[in-house]
């Protein structure tokens, strides 16, 4: 694992209790960061925007999230990030079916995650690698949320490059067409 951890982190966060956590999981791989390290880019919102059928139809993704600008500014009343994924086998890549159901796991894992950082006396903003799938119909744009403690944003949807935090991080962003990778970033203080 590439921990990426500065001094400055390691006096302020406990990265061996937080790693043997994480160790509890079967995350396939980790790493830390600054807060500030991680980049925003409106380029990814526009694909959002021309590419995803939940655009304007889901909380958890634009226009509902808030301009890049003020997700950048919601993210970084956090100092630190921890960036996972997991992976699951999958038969058929090409089956959309089949690598969504594979996103409930990671999203138990993830909440589990969530839960011991809060616990342990972290403050958190979490992220994951889709847009919520909490309900099987959003009420997004009529009607509030109806689980807003459980609906956590999508990681593009604030205009971070999932692909860059992997490079970055030097993690896998891609193994094969047998092997779904989901992505959660959550931000803490």
């Amino acid at each position: 694992m590439n921990t990426n951890v500065c001094p400055e982190m390691s006096r302020n966060i406990d990265i061996p209790k937080i790693e043997e956590m994480l160790a509890q999981y079967p995350i396939y791989q980790y790493g830390f960061l600054k807060s500030e390290e991680v980049e925003y880019t409106e380029k990814v919102r526009m694909v959002c925007k021309i590419e995803c059928g939940r655009y304007g139809k889901s909380w958890s993704c634009p226009p509902a999230v808030g301009t890049v600008d003020e997700c950048r500014e919601r993210c970084l009343k956090y100092p630190y990030a921890l960036f996972f994924s997991t992976v699951n086998h999958v038969v058929d890549s090409m089956n959309f079916t089949e690598l969504l159901a594979t996103k409930a796991e990671h999203e138990v894992i993830t909440a589990e995650v969530e839960k011991h950082l809060k616990d342990a006396g972290y403050e958190i903003y979490r992220m994951s690698g889709e847009s919520c799938s909490v309900c099987k119909e959003c009420t997004c744009p009529d009607a509030l949320c109806r689980f807003p403690e459980k609906m956590h944003p999508c990681i593009e949807s604030h205009g971070i490059v999932v692909a860059k935090l992997t490079d970055d991080l030097e993690m896998d962003y891609y193994i094969d067409e047998h092997e779904q990778l989901w992505f959660t970033l959550i931000y803490f203080k």
